[in-house]
Parts: C-alpha cells; sequence; structure tokens
C-alpha cells in the first residue's frame, strides 16, 4: 500500500492573500463594501485553485496504481526507473514523449517512471512527481508481486 498526496509547499499559501489584497485595491476605488467583497472572494478563489492542483494523489491499492485521474492495474505496467532532479526535468522536457501520461507538479524535483507493458495501449510511459521515488516502485513491485501470487 502506497499513498501521497502531492501538496504545494507552504509559502505558495501567499497567493490567495495576495489575490485578495490585490481586488481589495481594486475595488476600492468603486466602494468599501466591494473591497471587502473582493478580499473575501480573491482569498476564496485562490484557495480553492491551490487546493484543488495540491489535492492531486498517487496511490497503490487492490492491485492497481492510481495517479491522479488515471486508474491502470499494475499487471500493464513494466520497469520503474526512479528519477533524481537533474533526471526529472530531462524527462518533463526534451526526453518527454506526447504520448505519455505525466502527472507534473513543478514543485517536487524527483519523479518515477513507470513503462506501460500493455501492447493495447499507445501510452508508452507514465511520469509521477513523487517526492519518494524509491518508496513508489517499491510498492508497485509489492502490489505486482502479490497480483502474480
Amino acid at each position: 500500500m502506497y499513498d501521497e498526496r502531492l501538496t504545494v509547499p507552504r509559502s505558495w499559501w501567499l497567493f490567495p492573500v495576495l489575490l485578495g489584497l490585490t481586488l481589495t485595491l481594486i475595488l476600492l476605488r468603486i466602494s468599501a463594501v466591494g473591497a471587502l467583497v473582493g478580499l473575501v472572494v480573491g482569498i476564496a478563489a485562490g484557495a480553492a485553485a491551490i487546493s484543488s492542483y495540491g489535492s492531486a494523489r498517487i496511490r497503490v491499492v487492490q492491485g492497481s496504481l492510481v495517479a491522479g485521474p488515471a486508474r491502470i492495474p499494475v499487471d500493464a505496467l513494466g520497469a520503474a526507473q526512479a528519477l533524481g532532479p537533474t533526471e526529472a526535468a530531462a524527462w518533463r522536457g526534451p526526453k518527454a514523449d506526447p504520448r505519455a501520461f505525466m502527472l507534473l507538479r513543478s514543485y517536487v524535483p524527483t519523479a518515477l517512471r513507470v513503462e506501460v507493458s500493455d501492447p493495447g495501449d499507445p501510452t508508452p510511459y507514465l511520469y509521477l512527481s513523487t517526492r519518494s521515488p524509491m518508496k513508489l516502485a517499491k510498492a508497485l513491485d509489492e502490489a505486482r508481486r502479490s497480483a502474480r501470487g
């Protein structure tokens, strides 16, 4: 079993506050009530956007890899390769295949690249931003063994 939530860094939570303050300053010229509404709406909208972006999860459960919206049986996956920051950046950029499934989070420097072994699937590999690529690879191996065993 593996479960990871790709939460945003704490410093990103300043953005909703800054958005609210910006709307407050813009709407203050119209009215004080409008400025107050702008503050509340700006903070709420910014917080909702950041919370949504940071709610991506990677899980290995019941013989499947669940990564964001994708759910793939572990027996359809091949070799997993843990990527350090430099190699992960290369696979996000010049080495990337446009057919690959990518769960990218710019604030997570490491990743796991997992081959897709299902011949009927046009996706060549999965690129998953993860803070623990070795633990995720191990969880996939264990789930594969359990599914076969």
